[in-house]
């Protein structure tokens, strides 16, 4: 007689009952960096402000939106190795900010002149890091954390999210500039607002501001003096993330003896991976990693060697960090370089179902192909059990404590404050704007050009009002006239399509200027230009901000 399938799931259920009745504790924390509330919220205004970028452009959060489940749902394509795009070796990663030298002015880079850089691999979620020794996909923030300042150990073990939260913020691709250091940080939060530029600010960080409206006060309420330190950083960001814990899945509830928290084909997806799968076995309850690094033979080691980046050994060559599962239902992107995009019924499930990649050098021995497992269904595992019973609805609405400001990159993404046509120069190549920082009374921003002729020289104008777009004199006029500033340079760089500048305009500290709408321009005088005498950039639109 064969029994339901409901029968048939509680009977092996049973079986498995020693690995998959562990509930979700709390993480540990260390001794050195207890948690307070005040930490807490210290810790979530300081991981949602993009302020704690150089450029104002990017925060921690913007990289791990809740609603993904702490990943990036941004899909922007790294050329990799090569360095061309559109070949095997792509990946989709994270934007970070556009390269600045040591004054904060915009430089470009080969691979992506006066655009956003990207990262080399897709975001990490951070939702099991708490319970981890090695964070990253390569392992390199261990768990002693050094005072990033002076070198001295603050956390002998138990200091991994303290040392990964610190790593960004200097990294000139993801938030930093050249030659950033933590005095520039310090400097910075020191004099700003926190959460200036964000909006729809949570309950307990805006009960936190009407406290504690600076981040000197924040930092005393935190720990009993003003005194901002990178080491205070990292204390805060990381207790904010050790309350990150989503224990409320349907997988939580039916371990808890929630009835019919599961459904009958999320429990038979749940005994395939704890039983003839074995996908717990690097995917291990109640985290859904084993906090280890394994090679799935995704790409050529020579792509990336991941693992033995951080420890120089060739037997770590292309192993990566097992990712917690919990959640992964939300992202839009897996593995390290953002490979798939779907568990099932494309993508993760096929790389299982063949035993992994097609690259066999030191790929794990784990790796045993599902197709040859008699009864397995990919759909109950993949779509039904970690698709669904891992995903805890307050991530997926982006309830508290996994609540969020709305960001000002999230208002206004990089060039979509752009406007009108361009005109190209002689080469047909045509030239860019970069215009994209918040502008802050007060404060400096940023416009650039790039992809003009090298050496030519270059006009920049801005104006209260958008122009209508016409040619005039052999220009391509987007914003109106007469002009409010014209400033005339050369541009840097040489050839067609080699000329770059940046300028820093300083907004003056008038509150009459709040919500005002400014329009800017290039210009760069090239008698090659089709239908004129300079190539044209299209138009920037940007709002004085408070």
């Amino acid at each position: 007689m064969r029994l339901p399938l409901l029968c048939t799931s509680l009977l092996v259920a049973f079986s498995f009952a020693s690995q998959a009745t562990a509930q979700l504790q709390p993480p540990p924390e260390p001794a050195a960096n207890p948690s307070t509330p005040e930490k807490i919220v210290l810790g979530k205004i300081l991981f949602w402000d993009e302020q704690l970028s150089s450029n104002d452009t990017v925060a921690c959060g913007t990289c791990h939106i809740p609603a993904f489940s702490f990943t990036d749902n941004r899909e922007f394509v790294h050329p990799g190795l090569d360095g061309i795009r559109g070949t095997l070796d792509d990946g989709i990663t994270s934007p970070g900010v556009v390269h600045a030298n040591a004054t904060k002015q915009f430089v470009p880079t080969p691979l992506f002149g006066l655009a956003p850089q990207l990262t080399r691999r897709r975001t990490n979620d951070i939702l099991g890091s708490a319970y981890q020794t090695r964070i990253f996909w390569d392992g390199r923030a261990g768990d002693e954390f050094l005072n990033p300042e002076t070198g001295a150990v603050s956390i002998a073990t138990g200091g991994a999210l303290e040392s990964q939260a610190v790593e960004p913020i200097l990294s000139t691709v993801e938030m930093g500039h050249e030659g950033r250091d933590w005095d520039d940080v310090i400097g910075k939060l020191e004099s700003v607002i926190p959460l200036r530029i964000a909006t729809d600010i949570p309950p307990d960080m805006a009960n936190a501001l009407a406290l504690d409206p600076t981040y000197p006060e924040l930092f005393e309420s935190a720990f009993l003096t003003p005194d901002i330190t990178a080491e205070r950083i990292g204390f805060a960001i990381a207790a904010y993330e050790r309350t990150l814990v989503a224990d409320q899945t349907p997988y939580d509830d039916y371990q808890r003896g929630v009835p019919n928290a599961m459904t009958a084909e999320q429990i038979d997806g749940m005994n395939q991976f704890l039983g003839i799968a074995n996908c717990h076995l690097c995917h291990t309850p109640p985290v859904f990693s084993d906090g280890e690094f394994h090679n799935n033979g995704l790409r050529p080691v020579v792509w990336d060697v991941g693992l033995q980046q951080t420890t120089m050994d060739p037997n770590d060559r292309g192993k990566f960090k097992t990712p917690s599962l919990r959640n992964a239902g939300l992202r839009t992107s897996f593995y390290h370089n953002g490979f798939f995009q779907q568990l099932w019924p494309q993508g993760v499930s096929n790389i299982y179902w063949g035993g992994g990649g097609g690259f066999f050098d030191n790929r794990d021995p784990l790796l045993v192909p599902l197709s040859g497992v008699p009864g397995i269904n990919l759909e109950r595992i993949f779509k039904d059990f970690v698709g669904e019973a891992l995903t805890d609805p307050r991530v997926a609405n982006e309830t508290f404590p996994f609540d969020r400001p709305t960001l000002f990159s999230e208002r206004q993404p990089f060039s979509t404050n752009l406007y009108g046509e361009s005109n190209p120069g002689g080469s047909g190549v045509i030239p860019r704007i970069t215009a994209h920082m918040p502008a802050i009374i007060g404060q400096d921003f940023q416009v650039g050009v790039s992809q003009g002729l090298g050496g030519a020289m270059a006009h920049f104008g801005g104006s209260g009002d958008p122009g209508s777009g016409i040619m005039r004199a052999g220009r391509l006029i987007n914003i109106s006239l007469p002009l409010l500033q014209l400033i005339s340079i050369p541009l840097n760089g040489s050839g067609p399509e080699g000329g770059w500048r940046s300028l820093t305009i300083p907004i003056p500290s008038s509150t009459n200027l709040i919500g005002r709408n400014f329009y800017l321009q290039w210009w760069v005088e090239d008698l090659g230009a089709p239908g004129g005498v300079v190539s044209a950039t299209q138009g920037a639109i940007i709002e004085i901000l408070p």
